[in-house]
């Protein structure tokens, strides 16, 4: 009988273990996730998402809410569509969603995630971070670079000033000037050749595909990411140019750190930094840095600078020209600004921005319609964490879609309308604080060039409206103007602008 009832007792043990398992199964299971479409067998939602996430997003958004759970694969995907949301993942719980996930990107054409964008949250992240913004980003640094903005741009001047009258594709033309600052305040000189008789390891054309490539790369739907199991089948292709471009970048940074550290040993004690790269190679030799530098960070660093410096400048203001072009009575007002604040007699320079409010409202409207990066870069969930009394697991992607937040009805007066009036008084700025207009990002992963960035745009626009009248090429009309967007990291035109520059101040200035 004793055994008996010993083996009852067990029985019973092994029962009320068993349902309290299946009890605390059935709890975590039954975790408060916010809403969304129901996911397919292994390949989650990825059905839903067209060439342009952010805009499938978007739509989605329109059903299911601001904050949207989604499945990519067999990863949890988190989408922010409103200012409120984005401020829980960016500001309220930065820390947790600090990180970023581990994709082919990061791991390919960054060096094994040594820049600062793809690296996950963590000592070697949180020391280049303070190398960007307490060394290459500071105030007096980017004071002391501006002699190469002001020089870079008098050359663009004078070269759109030689064109006027032809139609010339605008992008191209910033994208040379924004490379050639760039590339002088981080490598010390322009490594590229702009003609057949100058002999450099790149031309121009070649360097500028390889920065088109980065992009595209950095902003692809990679299936591998979302399902890890068909990763070493690499379907779409991507992960074989990945590695062809690394082998590219390697190539190129190989030269220009040799020609550096070559002049390091030269000069010896009385080495002085004058670039960006040298500060970078001067801190890789650093034996009191916290986590060392190394080739791959000193690399995945300098590239990072040249891609951001490079890009979102161009972008932005090309979306600005277009939208301007199609509006003729903007274009009038920016000039009569322009006319009245500089004068026909100079050009506008960095100290004159505070005096124009009316080309800073153009380009908050252009960074809120056209936002370069639609869907910040994506944020890991580094623990559970709860949001809005929804539960995010640990390992979690965050998508931020600032295309859906400056496109919501809540918060912006005929968001679809291109109106910079919208601006003009009000405190609204885009340096992360106010989460309406986030074209860079906020928190702890914000972009720390956005300073550099806003110097380049402020510029840019500001000379172009100022040195020239614009017009369409040939019978082009204004409803010509194609506006749709090609995905990427940074969201460009598809059809790029056409334009024919003419001048409108005393020709003695254009030389």
């Amino acid at each position: 009988m004793d055994s008996m009832e010993s083996f009852s007792w067990a029985l019973l043990a092994i029962v009320i273990s068993l349902l309290v398992l299946k009890l605390l199964n059935y709890s975590h299971g039954r975790k408060k996730l916010p809403p969304g479409p129901r996911p397919w067998p292994l390949i989650g939602n990825l059905n839903l998402i067209g060439p342009l996430p952010h805009q499938s997003l978007h739509k989605l958004s329109q059903t299911y809410g601001k904050l949207m759970y989604l499945k990519f694969g067999s990863t949890p995907v988190v989408v922010a569509s409103s200012p409120d949301m984005a401020k829980q993942f960016l500001r309220t719980h930065d820390r947790v969603f600090a990180s970023r996930p581990l994709t082919a990107a990061g791991k390919y054409t960054t060096y094994n995630y040594h820049d600062l964008t793809w690296a996950p949250y963590g000592p070697y992240w949180s020391q280049a971070r303070k190398i960007y913004l307490n060394e290459l980003f500071s105030g007096s640094r980017l004071d002391s670079f501006e002699y190469i903005r002001v020089e870079e741009m008098q050359t663009f001047i004078s070269r759109l000033h030689k064109l006027s009258g032809d139609s010339i594709v605008l992008k191209d033309q910033f994208s040379l000037t924004n490379l050639s600052v760039i590339s002088r305040m981080v490598w010390g000189r322009k490594y590229f050749s702009e003609s057949r008789d100058e002999k450099e390891i790149v031309t121009l054309e070649e360097f500028q595909e390889m920065l088109d490539e980065l992009f595209l790369l950095n902003g692809v739907l990679n299936i591998g990411d979302w399902i890890p199991w068909l990763r070493f089948l690499d379907l779409q292709g991507y992960v074989k140019r990945m590695k062809a471009l690394s082998k590219r970048f390697d190539r190129f940074h190989d030269h220009v750190f040799e020609e550096h550290r070559a002049r390091m040993k030269a000069e010896g004690e009385g080495f002085v930094a004058k670039d960006m790269v040298d500060l970078l190679l001067k801190l890789a030799d650093d034996p009191n840095l916290e986590v060392k530098l190394g080739s791959d960070g000193v690399k995945g660093l300098t590239q990072d600078l040249i891609a951001g410096g490079t890009d979102t400048a161009s972008t932005t203001v090309e979306w600005a020209m277009s939208e301007l072009i199609r509006q003729p009575h903007l274009l009038k007002k920016a000039t009569d600004e322009l006319d009245s604040v500089i004068g026909r007699e100079r050009w506008v320079q960095e100290t004159d921005f505070p005096n124009l409010p009316f080309i800073d409202s153009i380009l908050k409207e252009t960074m809120r319609l056209h936002p370069v990066a639609v869907l910040l870069a994506p944020h890991l969930a580094l623990e559970d964490c709860i949001v809005e009394g929804y539960d995010i697991a640990k390992g979690t992607t965050v998508f931020i879609n600032t295309w859906s937040i400056g496109r919501d009805s809540d918060i912006w007066d005929e968001p679809q309308t291109f109106r910079p009036e919208r601006f003009l008084g009000s405190v609204m700025d885009v340096k992360g604080q106010h989460f309406e207009l986030l074209p860079f990002g906020s928190g702890r992963r914000m972009c720390p060039g956005y300073n550099l960035g806003l110097k380049m745009m402020r510029s840019l626009l500001g000379n172009l409206l100022h040195g020239f009248n614009w017009s369409l090429p040939g019978n082009m009309t204004i409803k010509d103007i194609d506006m749709q967007e090609v995905y990427g990291l940074s969201t460009q035109r598809k059809f790029p602008l056409v334009v024919v520059p003419k001048p409108r101040l005393a020709n003695h200035l254009y030389n």
